[in-house]
């Protein structure tokens, strides 16, 4: 088992709002958790797990993914929880090269609301 946990980095100078009130960084609170079970490879797990904290790093809200590989065939399943109840679940087909980090990303992506972040 895998479990990773990233958190907001603390406000410095580039973190806070110029004059223009445009932010140049992600100023609401967020976390993203990652957790990984049978999946079977650690470099690929990492680099997984920084695809989606990518993915998750401007929305706001607490965001869990998980992903639970199966030892009987080559499907993983993903489950996406987020802010005001959401919650997304999708199964990645190995078979279908879909334990790729980027198109784990652009998986996680289509199933995010639009209006999210």
């Amino acid at each position: 088992m895998a479990r990773f946990q990233a958190e907001r980095p603390p406000q410095t100078g580039l973190h806070k709002k110029t004059n223009s009130q445009t932010p140049l960084y992600n100023t609401e609170d967020m976390a993203v958790t990652v957790e990984m079970h049978n999946i079977g490879d650690a470099p690929a797990s990492r680099e997984i797990v920084a695809v989606i904290e990518h993915a998750l790093c401007d929305r706001p809200g607490a965001w869990r993914v998980s992903i639970l590989g199966s030892r009987a065939n080559d499907c993983w399943e993903m489950k996406v929880e987020g802010p005001k109840g959401f919650e997304r679940s999708y199964t990645l087909l190995g078979g279908a090269e879909q334990h790729q980090p980027p198109v784990i990303a652009n998986v996680l992506l289509m199933l995010l609301p639009v209006n999210a972040g």
